[in-house]
């Protein structure tokens, strides 16, 4: 179908997309509102960027409009699970905009900020909650909420839910909620553990799936730069120098690597902040308010925010380090080329980091184009010592708190996903920072079995240092799509 008026959409609904300028569906919508529409449980494979919120947002919409019913106390006719607080937040977005003519309640059910605003605002019951796994159990077994009323039930984002070890909290979940139901699994990949979940949770259900298994957006060129570990800050740092950015993303694989880029680019004159999940939720509200705005240009981020941050502009993503789990990369990239954009991946490969490429690749079937381009050796902590400006604060940034001294830390730390990122586990990183009597010296990387030569030494070693051949790609124009 070619527009949305097409699907027989009730009207305030057709209302809201013209309101946005919303008029041709995306692939993933044209298959899935029809289906969903009759009532049947869909499984729904594509590749983030491509408007699966919208694909069930929409349906969900035109039910509630169409059948409209007064909530009951601590109830909910729609439950929405995602993984993380601002997937969850974006997703609660997208039901107010395309039901803002409707008079549909919604509510928001997330870790990290006051639970007794959440248990108000269920008090006389809702049409939509949308929440993160491990605060709905807790507004449940506090008995805020029951789930006895629920007519649907969609799992966005569902591996990413299975990779952060949500998986016990989901069946706990569906055990109390009604077996006539219809169920939504909505999933950028479909490894076996969720093909299974999915077996166990819906009734016959249609697949849907608009893009090959694990696909990396098509308008998104990649780009892969093989540089040793100490020198990936001055690579960075040339990389968001010489690229014609309007919004860059960076991803590292750990909170503490997160703050130590941060003050690594204020260090070369680069306003950056971090979010992760040992920042608060208004800290992370506002930094990301910040970088939608434009404010700030160079956001630093954990893989708490590879499906969780939708944000229009975002013209480069840097994969800083890469990822332990294959399918994030994917998740990561997708971040630009949204909506019809055009977008830059560039990731940066250690040499203890190529089992994690080869992974990435066989999993993209794919193989990255390498760039490289020779820079002078300097280590990342110096100064510049061809006259650039010294070390400063820029405009809009700040120095992250609690982060451990850069000097010594371990280089292989992993992340271990929790329940959520709402404090209760979370996916903090396990490892040595580094401050002990053996400080300064060579560490052993938990991934290579080599030492790791940092500091002066890097400069000492002679290794070849390589950073991206810079190009400039041209924008499309101002198309829009629902997401």
């Amino acid at each position: 179908m070619s527009s949305f008026h097409d699907f027989g959409l009730a009207e305030p609904i057709t209302r809201a997309l013209a309101d946005e300028k919303y008029v041709v569906p995306t692939p993933i919508q044209s298959q899935t509102l029809p289906v969903a529409m009759s009532g049947q449980d869909i499984i729904g494979i594509a590749q983030t960027g491509t408007g699966k919120t919208a694909a069930f947002a929409l349906p969900i919409l035109h039910r509630l409009t169409t059948n409209k019913l007064p909530p009951e106390r601590k109830s909910c006719r729609v439950l929405v699970l995602s993984p993380t607080r601002e997937l969850s937040a974006q997703i609660l977005d997208s039901f107010r905009t395309y039901g803002r003519h409707s008079r549909i309640s919604t509510a928001l059910a997330i870790g990290g900020v006051s639970m007794g605003a959440q248990v108000r605002s269920l008090m006389n019951g809702v049409d939509v909650l949308i929440a993160t796994p491990g605060r709905l159990l807790d507004l449940l077994q506090s008995n805020a909420l029951r789930l006895d009323r629920v007519e649907c039930l969609v799992l966005d984002e569902a591996d990413r839910m299975l990779d952060m070890g949500f998986i016990r909290d989901i069946k706990k979940i569906v055990a109390k909620i009604p077996k006539a139901r219809q169920t939504l699994f909505f999933s950028a990949t479909m490894p076996q553990a969720i093909a299974e979940l999915a077996g166990q949770m819906l009734r016959n259900p249609v697949k849907i799936s608009v893009a090959p298994v694990a696909a990396t957006a098509d308008r998104v060129e990649q780009r892969m730069v093989h540089v040793d570990r100490a020198s990936k800050p001055t690579v960075l740092a040339e990389v968001l120098k010489r690229e014609p950015i309007d919004r860059v993303l960076v991803f590292t694989r750990t909170k503490h690597g997160a703050d130590k880029v941060v003050r690594g680019l204020i260090k070369a004159g680069i306003a950056a902040e971090a979010i992760h999940g040992n920042k608060s939720q208004n800290q992370r509200a506002r930094v990301l308010a910040a970088f939608r705005s434009g404010q700030i240009r160079t956001l630093i981020a954990t893989d708490i925010a590879a499906r969780g941050i939708d944000v229009d502009g975002i013209s480069h993503v840097v994969n800083y380090d890469l990822p332990d789990v294959p399918e994030s990369y994917v998740h990561r990239i997708g971040r630009t080329a949204r909506a019809g954009a055009e977008g830059i991946a560039i990731s940066f490969c250690s040499p203890d980091e190529k089992p994690m490429l080869r992974a990435i690749e066989k999993l993209i079937r794919f193989s990255i184009p390498v760039t490289e381009h020779r820079i002078s050796p300097r280590p990342a902590h110096h100064s510049d010592a061809n006259g650039a400006e010294g070390p400063h604060r820029a405009e809009g940034s700040h120095r992250a708190n609690g982060s451990h001294s850069a000097n010594g830390s371990h280089a292989g730390n992993r992340s271990h996903g929790g329940r959520d990122d709402q404090g209760r586990g979370g996916n903090g990183a396990r490892g040595r920072n580094g401050n002990g009597p053996n400080r300064g010296k060579h560490r052993r990387s938990r991934n290579s079995g080599g030492p790791e030569v940092r500091g002066d030494r890097a400069q000492k070693s002679g290794h070849e240092l390589t950073a991206v051949a810079f190009m400039h790609r041209g924008r499309p124009g101002d198309q829009r799509t629902p997401r």
